[in-house]
């Protein structure tokens, strides 16, 4: 079909738009009176409106009375040319809170005095950032890990035997001794095997698991240990579909959660601890050690209403030895990073004085491609 003819205007047309959709960004256009004239999948996901009420909007309806980018949006119009925009706060009562972007506006040649905008969320690149960070801790205790338990398991067996030996032979008065260099010998001991956990590098196993059915595991254990005095409040999306995961692994991350958020809390008289589910929009990652690049639009949540976690150590929560507790290790919330990690997903803490939210991004299974696949039954779980 010859170019120039309507049928391929509208071909060309078609196919602008869906790489605009395929950016993963918000993308929209503002005409020399602010009306939004168009936007991209992404754009109605962020101003949660769909691309026809959008079309009856201007943009000055969503963002804040004197936002930057209004400002910004004029200096494009004024001087024709492309400008950037940092860590613009477009946190509104139409966008809700929190709304933290960078911002792209460049004019549109063809359309005088209209402009396009892409936006970026902080939050998102923030995620993707600390993740990358969680990641490289915890193959760095991956090393130690390794190191401890092949150079210090050895001598301690010995040093535990001879304090045994001298339990046997010296006086009353120095067997006290003996017996507590046999006590922090065994400390040392359990704290190596719970570092060993890091240093296993074998590829997870994974399967469809129902979430739903691992929370309900993790809260009948909390209900009958550390939290019988607390109280549990579940919030799940029935219609969730299966986590592509460990199931082994995902109850060892909740429970992490769940202890961590009970130790928070305390003898807190109103203390509770709230396991929440729901589909979001995701992001992608690469999962570790393949090139496979998965979305993940599972979230997970474990909240308590404790203190919440210290302000100086909020940014290196996850890194291996980082703890608030007297007498903590240190390394229950690396290990939920990693574990998550090698699922290819992202964790993230909020803390306030209210209290704290772990949040978990995880990818979901999808029914293989396949003849045979098409008389697979999806699997809740291992039972």
């Amino acid at each position: 079909m010859m170019a120039g003819t309507p049928a391929a205007g509208s071909a060309k047309t078609e196919l602008a738009q869906a790489v605009i959709n395929a950016i993963g960004l918000p993308v929209i256009m503002v005409d020399s009176e602010g009306h939004i004239v168009f936007a991209n999948v992404e754009a109605e996901s962020f101003f949660g409106l769909g691309a026809t009420m959008l079309a009856r909007s201007r943009l000055a309806d969503f963002v804040p009375f004197g936002s930057p980018l209004l400002s910004l949006l004029e200096q494009v119009r004024e001087q024709r040319s492309a400008f950037n925009e940092y860590r613009v706060d477009l946190s509104s009562p139409r966008l809700g809170p929190d709304r933290i972007v960078d911002i792209y506006v460049a004019p549109v040649t063809e359309k005088p005095d209209a402009a396009v905008i892409m936006l970026q969320e902080r939050t998102m690149a923030e995620k993707i950032d600390r993740q990358m960070t969680h990641r490289g801790a915890a193959r760095s205790v991956t090393g130690l890990a390794a190191m401890l338990a092949h150079e210090i398991k050895n001598p301690l067996s010995g040093i535990r035997g001879a304090a045994q030996l001298l339990d046997n032979v010296v006086s009353d008065e120095d067997r006290g001794l003996a017996r507590l260099i046999t006590e922090e010998t065994d400390r040392i001991v359990a704290m190596v095997d719970r570092m060993e956990v890091f240093s296993d590098e074998r590829p997870v196993e994974r399967e469809p698991i129902n979430i739903h059915v691992v929370l309900d595991h993790v809260k009948a254990i909390a209900r009958n240990g550390f939290a019988r005095d607390i109280e549990i409040v579940e919030e799940y999306d029935p219609s969730l579909p299966p986590v592509f995961a460990n199931r082994d692994q995902l109850i060892q991350v909740f429970l992490n959660l769940a202890k961590n958020a009970a130790e928070a809390i305390g003898r807190k008289g109103d203390g509770e601890i709230r396991f929440t589910t729901a589909f979001r929009p995701g992001i992608r990652l690469s999962v570790p050690g393949t090139s496979e690049r998965v979305s993940l639009p599972l979230e997970f949540c474990v909240h308590d209403n404790g203190p919440g976690v210290p302000e100086d150590i909020r940014s290196i929560i996850f890194d291996p030895f980082i703890t608030s507790k007297t007498n903590g290790s240190g390394l229950g919330l690396a290990l939920v990073a990693k574990i998550v990690g090698a699922h290819g997903g992202i964790v993230e803490c909020d803390s306030s004085s209210r209290g704290t939210t772990f949040r978990i991004l995880m990818p979901a299974w999808h029914e293989p491609a396949g003849p045979r696949a098409a008389n697979r039954k999806r699997a809740d779980s291992r039972s």
